[in-house]
């Protein structure tokens, strides 16, 4: 069979190799042309026809302001899917720029899969009549949705579990060791020298770096997301000697981009390609929302979960998202109360962040109540084995 996938952003590039496997093993003839990232590209063999690098975009008036880009590839992924002839096309994830694509690839004659609904619960509810026309299968990871495509009779839509119990869960147990050792870059060596002036040090002295306790900092996989997390985390690393700070660094964004936001002489040191070994090892982690915030809560790490954005962006949403959801992270979203502080927008400043920050890292009858807590939140999201059950229902549907 013929597979024509595409992940436009890093979780879902990871949950696409993981897919690729599962396919691979049970169509040993499996042909795929891709968009996707460095882990698709090594299950695959390959190089994608577009890097995730060049596909992130988010925000209302982020995706405005590269709207030209936007089409041009989608007039580019048009093409290349008529001349490539796939048995299927399969979006994974990335709603705005999947679902277009398979409302045109259906209207041509071809299966059309995505992988990873889009939260229609959420906002953007009218979308599942189109998504009932043009999809001949939905793969949803999240529990509470089976209710609401039982509620629309949408019966091409199948509960598969979470592909991140595939990724993290064998890594979460008290027995495993870390995925492999990580590779420590001190914030020194990024740059020789700095036009931005280091955060006020702290006076004591702090302890060797073994004998800190680790701080995750996972400030998010998109420019404009390190652009507004990156420089209050490592502010807070400045204040906190007694804590060993490290970012958990995406190569395809580039060196300089964190050398831009991490001061030459900073605390904060970094790692690059490396998120799984580096929660493995945290202690607590400061965490910008996103699929980073569940992968925390599977390795057991207390978080504060913090986003900012271009006002437009979050006043539009606001605007149009249900007034059910009260949350932004997934971690609240699938527990439905609040497991870990969201600091958003305003809320996202030194002096909370420093509040909250200490009660994850300090406060043991806190980090007691999390752990509870996350423990009923894997409970809830079941066992592992979503990328096998997409594969199988993806063949099944072929056949």
């Amino acid at each position: 069979m013929k597979y024509y996938l595409i992940a436009g952003e890093a979780s879902g590039d990871l949950h696409g190799a993981r897919l690729v496997q599962a396919l691979k093993a049970k169509d040993p003839e499996a042909d795929f042309r891709y968009w996707g990232g460095d882990n698709m590209a090594a299950a695959i063999g390959h190089d994608p026809v577009r890097h995730i690098r060049d596909l992130a975009i988010m925000g209302f008036v982020e995706v405005l302001a590269h709207l030209g880009t936007v089409l041009g590839n989608i007039a580019f992924c048009k093409r290349d899917i008529l001349d490539y002839r796939p048995d299927v096309v399969i979006g994974i994830d990335y709603p705005g720029f999947n679902l277009k694509i398979e409302q045109w690839a259906h209207r041509q004659g071809f299966k059309t899969v995505h992988y990873i609904s889009p939260n229609l619960w959420a906002w953007k509810k009218g979308r599942i009549r189109g998504m009932k026309q043009n999809l001949d299968l939905l793969c949803y990871i999240l529990p509470f949705e089976e209710r609401f495509f039982n509620d629309n009779h949408m019966t091409q839509a199948l509960y598969v579990g979470h592909p991140l119990l595939d990724a993290v869960s064998p890594a979460a147990t008290p027995s495993a060791s870390p995925l492999h050792p990580l590779c420590i870059i001190s914030a020194s060596s990024l740059h020789k020298s700095s036009p931005h002036p280091s955060p006020e040090p702290s006076t004591s002295t702090p302890a060797p770096v073994a004998e800190r306790p680790l701080i995750a900092l996972l400030p998010g996989s998109r420019r404009q997301e390190l652009k507004n997390s990156l420089p209050l985390m490592v502010q807070l690393a400045a204040r906190h000697p007694e804590f060993h700070f490290v970012v958990a660094g995406m190569s395809l964004l580039g060196e300089e981009i964190y050398r831009r936001y991490i001061p030459d002489g900073s605390p904060i040191d970094m790692v690059y390609d490396q998120t799984y070994p580096l929660l493995a090892e945290a202690h607590a982690a400061v965490v910008c929302s996103g699929t980073a915030t569940l992968e925390a809560a599977l390795f057991d790490v207390p978080q504060v979960v913090c986003y900012r954005a271009n006002p437009i962006s979050i006043a539009i949403a606001k605007a149009i998202v249900s007034r059910r959801i009260r949350y932004i992270s997934l971690v609240n979203l699938i527990a439905d109360q609040t497991v870990v502080t969201e600091l958003i927008q305003q809320d996202f400043n030194a002096t909370r962040l420093e509040e909250e920050f200490r009660l994850i890292a300090c406060d043991d009858a806190n980090r007691h109540r999390i752990f509870n807590q996350y423990a009923a939140l894997r409970t809830r999201l079941g066992g592992s084995g979503a990328s096998q059950r997409t594969a199988q229902a993806i063949l099944d549907l072929l056949k």
